[in-house]
């Protein structure tokens, strides 16, 4: 999420998602900080769209819930924004404005032209955004892919248009800069897909990002040439593939397109099945699959399955024990692991290509953008020796401000910045003291001691009761279940009348006791949750 502003008026471009780490217990995704948006509500003129994929639309309805701007976007992004303005009650309110490319627009003193670029969705593209101080190109993600599926090749002579005219700064994308050379075209998954689908005995199960109509189109085409039938599975996939087909940007002739629940009714060696969760997300439709437990889809012994998408990193551990689970169950296994011809490709461009972008481009600033840090310090290191920017490079960090005028280009402080942590199921925020709460137990569990106290007379009705949870199996420490029962009765024995009636006061003093001998006993600290029951 990108703040440009001149005097007055601001444009927002992309507003999207992280998919959690695993630090962050119970959280489904991360949207940013925005409170820099709340303070600035007024100034906000617009929210320019760069492509369709999670990290660049998914934070947008939270966005609109604190803004009335219109959004702009490709036609295909757009789609996409609205399903998600829909589920949030958000499309009535919101306006939406189609970017083409070849026919700029005006947004206050900002004068935009979107560039059509290659990524691995549909309709994705750079932003021309021309101030009265100049130029700035924002690139999105791109590639410069010379054979796409839909035939519509990066734009590379407007570019080089505002390359000659002079470009103020370029902000481009860092995410592969440690790849050499040139990142393969989308169709050079087709070759080693073909012979999957072609030679398969049993059921083809293929796994992708549910955004990429290049893929499902290469897919959609190479099933039809095997006689098979097309089925799209997952809530993402079907939504997705929904909307592509309705635009004619999909393309599945007819007859070939089956529903799920309709799957059993066809032999397995009839059917190919473009299955989201190559990420394997724990409730995902792939997750599901490997483990046996999905409503309509099941694999046997001898099926294919492609996971024909790349390993986000993070995301490690649950992807390869999806793919253990599949090999359990006996099925012949594809994915991303270097061998040629490749399953996947990236959607971002190479060392080359990035060089090339710079190069058509020549701006008198570079900011490198999208990537970890290494990747952005690479970036800035890889302009320095092309010589392309002829004035200074800078290496920004989320927050930094980045100040241009007549003098020049300079630092000009930080904005608040970070992340908030939103639950899937309630769309509610997680604060940071609930994900502290829930790391302690991961770490070293609840405890729960249970107590029936007079209220009248300060009197135990009956020994404490001690539960537990992730700290350690009282039935095998009842020495420690014993210590702790006389700390909870010592602790109670020592209050005085007013103290064991308020109910607060004592479970406090009772937390700080447990947790105090718990640490001394075992080296551990769990929560100590105590429940008071009155008699």
């Amino acid at each position: 999420m990108m703040a440009y502003e001149f005097d007055d008026d601001v444009i927002i471009v992309d507003c999207g998602v992280m998919f959690p780490d695993a630090e962050l217990l119970g959280v489904d995704i991360v949207i940013p900080d925005l409170s820099y948006v709340r303070a600035n509500r007024e100034r906000i003129r617009a929210v320019l769209l760069t492509h369709g994929h999670e990290d660049h639309i998914g934070g947008l309805p939270f966005l609109l819930e604190e803004i009335d701007v219109p959004v702009y976007g490709s036609a295909f992004t757009l789609a996409l924004a609205h399903s998600k303005l829909v589920e949030h009650d958000l499309a009535e309110s919101t306006v939406l404005r189609e970017m083409q490319p070849g026919k700029p627009f005006q947004v206050g003193p900002f004068h935009v032209e979107f560039i059509h670029l290659t990524h691995s969705i549909i309709q994705a593209g750079a932003l021309a955004i021309t101030t009265p101080l100049g130029t700035i190109i924002h690139t999105g993600d791109f590639k410069f892919d010379p054979t796409p599926t839909d035939q519509h090749v990066s734009d590379l002579h407007t570019l080089a248009d505002y390359g000659r005219k002079g470009v103020l700064a370029l902000f481009a994308d860092s995410t592969n800069v440690e790849r050499p050379g040139l990142t393969p075209s989308e169709r050079a998954v087709r070759q080693r897909l073909s012979h999957i689908i072609g030679d398969a005995k049993g059921r083809v199960l293929i796994s992708c990002f549910a955004t990429s109509m290049h893929r499902l189109q290469i897919v959609t085409d190479l099933a039809y040439e095997a006689g098979r039938k097309i089925c799209f599975v997952g809530r993402s996939m079907f939504k997705n593939s929904e909307i592509a087909m309705q635009m004619g940007k999909l393309n599945v002739p007819p007859g070939m397109l089956v529903q799920p629940q309709d799957l059993r009714k066809l032999p397995r060696e009839q059917v190919a099945v473009v299955i989201a969760g190559s990420q394997g997300e724990p409730m995902s439709a792939m997750a599901r699959v490997s483990v046996s437990n999905h409503r309509w889809v099941t694999v046997d012994p001898g099926d294919e399955v492609v996971l024909s998408a790349r390993v986000i990193p993070g995301n490690e551990k649950p992807i390869f024990r999806m793919l253990d689970h599949l090999y359990r169950r006996g099925a012949h296994v594809h994915y991303h692991d270097g061998s040629q011809p490749p399953v996947h490709v990236s959607g971002h461009g190479s060392a080359e290509e990035l060089k090339l972008m710079l190069n058509i481009v020549r701006p008198k600033y570079f900011v490198p953008v999208h990537g970890e840090y290494r990747q952005l310090f690479r970036h800035m290191e890889m302009a320095k020796e092309l010589a392309a920017v002829s004035q200074e490079i800078f290496l920004l960090e989320t927050g930094d401000v980045l100040e241009f005028d007549e003098q020049g280009a300079r630092r000009e402080g930080r904005v608040k910045v970070g992340r908030i942590c939103i639950d899937g199921g309630t769309l509610d925020e997680v604060e940071e003291i609930i994900l502290k709460e829930r790391r302690h137990i991961s770490e070293d569990g609840i405890v729960i001691p249970i107590l029936a106290i007079n209220e009248h007379t300060g009197i135990l009705g009956a020994p404490p009761e001690i539960v537990s949870r992730g700290f350690v199996p009282l039935d095998e420490a009842p020495d420690l279940v014993e210590s702790a029962r006389e700390v909870i009765m010592r602790t109670i024995s020592k209050s005085n009348l007013e103290e064991v009636a308020d109910w607060g006061v004592i479970k406090e003093k009772i937390r700080t006791a447990l947790r105090k001998h718990f640490n001394e006993e075992t080296g551990k600290r769990p929560m100590i949750l105590p429940v008071i029951m009155e008699v």
